[in-house]
């Protein structure tokens, strides 16, 4: 069993606060493009967020907050983690409007076939992406051993998990240029380039 995850958290402070997972792009809200990827590659959802507005977000899927909020995107996958109950899990961020499913059961059938992470990578730099990777059960100790000490980066499990893959750029590549494939609407800038509509915090959208 593999859950998908809808990480919808952070402060989206250069939003002024408003969802930014809900704003529309090309007439479907990104949050929602990131669930079609999920249900694309996984056997049940959730959406994991503090934000009390949720429930009517996403009236139809099942809410988890994390224990202790505030703690960032490591709390989130691990709190995603615990709500799959031994289950291996599939995470995207809510703010990915370009990520596939296609995408996602690769990373699902590389994870079950080596029962590890794996966490996409691409650029020269290279660019890693816990929050659209692949976490096997086990993830959930590692987590929790990072936050003890005090971690809340994401992209602190990488280093941490034993055994963790990463996919290179080349295989990446068949699913899309990985600038976009990977692309997190971070600003109103980004946005506006991408002709999209930020809602009101009830989740209109804003006109």
């Amino acid at each position: 069993m593999c859950v998908g995850a809808l990480l919808a958290g952070g402060q989206a402070r250069r939003f002024g606060g408003l969802p930014k997972g809900l704003a529309i792009v090309k007439e479907i809200r990104i949050a929602d493009r990131a669930l079609i990827a999920l249900r694309g590659a996984s056997d049940s959802q959730i959406v994991v967020s503090n934000d009390s507005h949720a429930p009517h977000w996403f009236p139809s899927m099942h809410i988890v907050a994390d224990e202790t909020p505030g703690l960032g995107p490591l709390a989130g996958i691990a709190t995603a983690l615990r709500a799959a109950k031994g289950a291996a899990i599939l995470v995207i961020a809510w703010d990915m409007p370009f990520v596939t499913a296609p995408l996602m059961r690769g990373l699902r059938a590389v994870g079950e076939l080596a029962s590890a992470a794996v966490i996409p990578s691409h650029g020269e730099a290279p660019i890693h992406e816990p929050l659209c990777a692949y976490y096997p059960a086990t993830t959930l100790v590692v987590c929790e051993q990072l936050l003890a000490a005090g971690e809340r980066r994401a992209s602190a499990l990488r280093d941490a998990l034993p055994g963790a893959m990463t996919i290179p750029e080349r295989v990446l590549i068949e699913h899309g240029a990985p600038e976009r494939l990977f692309l997190s609407v971070d600003s109103p800038e980004q946005l506006e380039a991408l002709g999209g509509i930020l809602p009101n915090k009830d989740g209109a959208p804003r006109r």
